[in-house]
């Protein structure tokens, strides 16, 4: 393979990637919508706050799955097997959420949690697997493996949007149903261009132990379903706003245990641990950024529903049709931020990952200043313009665009190689706690009407600012600390 040239398995992953991105966000733009929309509108009439708080379990959950994904990937089925496998799961579980009945939308919801979280981890892991031989573009090849995330983002929101809103939601869940089975399909035909990477798993581990995992594994798989299967039989019932402040603290346990657990007892090398730290502070930067850039499916979802002027040429145009500009954004910005990289870094003068998550996150907080200002133009003049949400997802895709493929790259170059895919959907948990939290914040921003969104966007930016700037002010040293032994 040449220097320059990409593998030709990244575009398998491309567009694997890109049909469940179709089919995940697809979902998930309509999602609050129609758990807030009427019994009349074909809806399921929750409130802001219950509505929010269960988008936010289920996001978080999607990515809290890819944890036990990336260790099954690891240790059991080898990669590429669990990337099949997820696609199919994620693709019964748009299909069964086609099916207009209340438990059947749980379970859809549920099936995507358990396919997306064996799918994400594993299809990143063979992406940074891929350039192993080349990992000067690895940088390069994430961001346009990003790429196939945010056309997929445009499908699903356009296609899933349109059919959900103004032609029945179910089908939006059905659309995005057959999203995944196309994506199914073409890694099933073109899987062998992937080669041996990831075809095996990757921890070397005997095969008593591997047999003793597949019992584990099994055992904690069934009693999962059955604490499942007996909500649905209305055995129990969650209040999902509570539920979400306990979930929070879970995930940021759990995500704190596992750090210490492979910093501790990973029999890593003093180098290693330094990395596991840098790790540690990157996902700290992450899961604020999306506890902030998830209002998207969100709060700012339920304000372009009611809050802002959607007309044009006479036609109201769908609400989750704003949330394109994100994805749209990101494909024409990607190639541009692809070749910034390797422009900078031919010059060493590519700025260390603390220093890029920082702007990540002050950019961020632009974006949430100028939605504030919307929300004061909204509760003036009764609706606002929708340039207010263009500006902000202007900057909070510029802040994405430098902090979330970097952070791909980042954790595919510093983690422990035997520790790969689990390290990935440890890095997914900060998604996940981003995700929670933002259903949590949603609710508050949402739950008063307009009135109590611009002191709590403001507030978000205050924060974000805050860490943003702490990040830049310790990038350097924390990278001098980090890499000493590279650099001498």
């Amino acid at each position: 393979m040449s220097e320059n040239k990409h593998p030709p398995g990244l575009r398998i992953l491309f567009f694997t990637e890109m049909w469940e991105r179709m089919s995940y966000y697809g979902m998930r733009g309509i999602l609050v919508l129609f758990m807030t929309a009427s019994i009349s509108n074909g809806g399921l009439d929750f409130s802001n706050a219950s509505a929010s708080a269960i988008y936010g379990i289920y996001a978080a959950a999607v990515y809290l799955a890819t944890l036990p994904g990336g260790w099954i990937g690891d240790n059991i089925l080898g990669q590429q097997k669990t990337i099949l496998y997820g696609g199919i799961v994620i693709m019964l579980g748009h299909l069964t959420l086609a099916i207009p009945n209340m438990n059947f939308f749980y379970l859809g919801l549920t099936l995507v949690v358990i396919g997306t979280g064996l799918l994400k981890p594993n299809i990143s892991a063979i992406v940074g697997g891929l350039y192993e031989k080349n990992p000067s573009l690895r940088e390069a090849g994430f961001t346009i493996f990003y790429m196939a995330i945010n056309l997929g983002s445009i499908l699903g929101f356009f296609i899933c949007g349109y059919l959900g809103e103004n032609i029945g939601w179910h089908y939006g869940f059905g659309a995005a149903g057959i999203g995944m089975l196309l994506g199914v399909l073409q890694y099933t035909i073109k899987v062998n261009s992937l080669g041996k990477v990831g075809l095996e798993p990757t921890s070397s581990i005997t095969e008593e132990i591997k047999n003793k995992y597949k019992k584990f594994f099994s055992v904690t798989s069934l009693i999962i379903l059955i604490i499942i299967f007996s909500g649905f039989l209305g055995f129990w019932k969650i209040d999902p706003v509570p539920l979400a402040n306990v979930l929070t603290v879970i995930i940021a346990s759990i995500s704190l245990i596992y750090f210490l657990y492979i910093y501790f007892f990973g029999k890593l090398n003093n180098d290693e641990r330094k990395k596991i730290i840098m790790i540690f502070t990157l996902f700290i930067g992450a899961a604020l950024f999306w506890s902030g850039f998830d209002q998207g499916g969100s709060s700012f979802n339920i304000f372009a529903k009611e809050y802002t002027d959607r007309m044009i040429f006479g036609w109201e145009y769908p609400a989750s049709w704003l949330q394109i500009l994100n994805p749209l954004f990101v494909v024409i910005l990607a190639p541009f931020m692809s070749y910034l990289w390797i422009y900078l870094g031919k010059r060493m003068l590519d700025p260390s990952l603390p220093f890029k998550f920082g702007l990540g996150l002050i950019f961020m907080a632009i974006g949430f200043i100028i939605i504030a200002i919307g929300a004061q133009v909204a509760l003036s003049e009764g609706l606002a313009g929708a340039e207010w949400l263009l500006m902000t997802y202007l900057f909070h895709t510029i802040g994405e665009l430098i902090l979330s493929p970097i952070g791909l790259a980042a954790i595919s170059s510093l983690s422990p190689k035997r520790f790969i895919g689990q390290m990935m959907g440890v890095w997914f948990l900060a998604s996940s706690l981003g995700a929670i939290l933002a259903g949590l914040i949603s609710g508050q921003a949402t739950n008063e009407g307009l009135s109590s969104m611009p002191s709590l966007f403001n507030q978000i930016a205050i924060i974000s600012t805050c860490f943003g700037l702490l990040l830049i002010l310790i990038a350097r040293p924390l990278q001098n600390w980090v890499f000493k032994k590279d650099i001498s």
